[in-house]
């Protein structure tokens, strides 16, 4: 896990660098497809499969609805998704040798990317362009340049903290390992697991969060 420290590319394609934290958000989103297809071929013919899928969508979608103000499921595509990958990435890490995509600032910075972007779009599509220009302007006009940059700060501090506690946590178990042996490490890994599931659970609420603030209306204003 220390080796997530590094940047050192796994392979050239082309003369193009390709590194360890592509490999591993590639083979963990081809792990939830792969298990996304095998369900949803099982799921009229084994009720198990059903019943398990239908509880986690419920599950994200009753957290949802306490956030938003609004039918919270055009979004749950997008933010279950979120969750899934950031929760098989993290727990990745109980796989020997497997480096966690999560541990590398690069995956962390797309990730909170991609919610940057879906705020945005999700707020020009409920308020439209100009309302949603107004929208930095509340209370009043001379707010606007601190809530833009509060804007870029808040996807800065989504992915520093989960590269933070993902890549910390490595670092320690490695050493630990290193150090004490392989025995030892082993409640380390158990906390890091938990650490893993809370910080999918955290990244995914606050994008919950920030899209829920973006379409939200002045009072006032018609819905």
């Amino acid at each position: 896990m220390a080796a997530s420290l590094t940047h050192h590319p796994a392979f050239d394609v082309f003369g193009i660098a390709v590194h360890p934290s592509v490999l591993g958000a590639l083979g963990v989103s081809l792990l939830l497809v792969g298990t996304a297809r095998f369900a949803i071929t099982r799921v009229e013919k084994d009720s198990r499969v059903a019943v398990a899928a239908e509880t986690i969508v419920t599950l994200i979608e009753r957290e949802l609805a306490g956030i938003f103000d609004e039918d919270p499921r055009p979004f749950l595509p997008l933010l279950a998704s979120l969750f899934l990958f950031l929760l098989v990435a993290n727990l990745s890490a109980a796989i020997p040798g497997f480096l966690p995509p999560t541990e590398f600032l690069e995956t962390a910075a797309a990730l909170a990317f991609v919610v940057f972007a879906a705020v945005q779009i999700a707020g020009v599509r409920a308020l439209g362009f100009g309302g949603y220009l107004r929208h930095f302007a509340r209370p009043n006009a001379l707010l606007l340049p601190f809530h833009i940059a509060a804007e870029i700060t808040r996807t800065l501090s989504l992915a520093v903290r989960l590269f933070g506690n993902m890549m910390s946590h490595g670092l320690v178990l490695a050493l630990v390992a290193s150090i004490a042996g392989l025995l030892v490490p082993i409640p380390f890994l158990a906390l890091g697991l938990l650490i893993g599931a809370v910080q999918a659970y955290i990244f995914t609420i606050l994008a919950a969060v920030y899209i829920a603030a973006a379409i939200s209306k002045p009072k006032g204003t018609a819905t």
